[in-house]
């Protein structure tokens, strides 16, 4: 049974965020606001989590696009390589906001994801993520949650989340109502920016 709990956007409860992140250090799965869909989290050090995720999505690990969620770009060198002026700047300029931005993982990425030569990273404009992440002192791992639903493709009420992942999760955060909409991917392991999928929010390249 996963436990429900609510936390504002605006000022989240520094003991609520506590909470949260002593169930990921136990291994816990959680599902969280970010600023966009909601999503499926753990923490990034702890392999047996990130199986669990890993089997509820039916991917492989190894194989599985997971995103990483920073609080904000000082995380980025601990998993990805040097990356140039041009690049960092765009990362600036966009960030936080709605986007994944693949980059070129280093050497220091977790076991399970060594063989990966990319890493998808994510600072959402949501204080509720950022302040987990930072109170765990790393980031976390992470998946939306589609529904089977193509109609309704993600599903934005937390209650109606908990009812649906009550067994498959330890909590749920109600973070109000969640968006319907995906981030927009960009790969920027190229010359330029390449546009892999169209979710929320327009890049600023300039």
């Amino acid at each position: 049974m996963a436990n429900l709990i609510r936390i504002y956007e605006e000022n989240p409860n520094p003991k609520d965020i506590k909470k949260v992140v002593d169930v990921l250090r136990k291994g816990g799965l959680i599902i969280y606001p970010t600023d966009t869909v909601y999503g499926l989290g753990c923490d990034i050090t702890n392999t047996s989590a990130l199986e669990r995720i890993a089997q509820i999505k039916q991917v492989k690990l190894e194989k599985a696009n997971f995103s990483f969620i920073c609080e904000d770009l000082s995380n980025l060198s601990d998993y990805v390589k040097q990356i140039d002026s041009p690049t960092f700047k765009l990362l600036k300029r966009n960030l936080p906001g709605p986007f994944t931005f693949i980059l070129p993982g280093n050497n220091n990425l977790p076991n399970v994801f060594k063989k990966k030569k990319t890493v998808g990273i994510r600072v959402p404009d949501n204080n509720i993520c950022r302040a987990i992440v930072r109170e765990l002192g790393n980031p976390i791992v992470s998946t939306s949650i589609k529904d089977e639903d193509e109609v309704i493709e993600y599903t934005t009420d937390p209650e109606l989340i908990l009812e649906k992942w009550d067994n498959l999760v330890d909590l749920v955060i109600d973070g109000g109502y969640g968006d319907n909409i995906g981030s927009t991917v960009i790969d920027l392991t190229g010359d330029e920016p390449e546009l892999i999928r169209e979710g929320k929010g327009s890049l600023e390249l300039m």
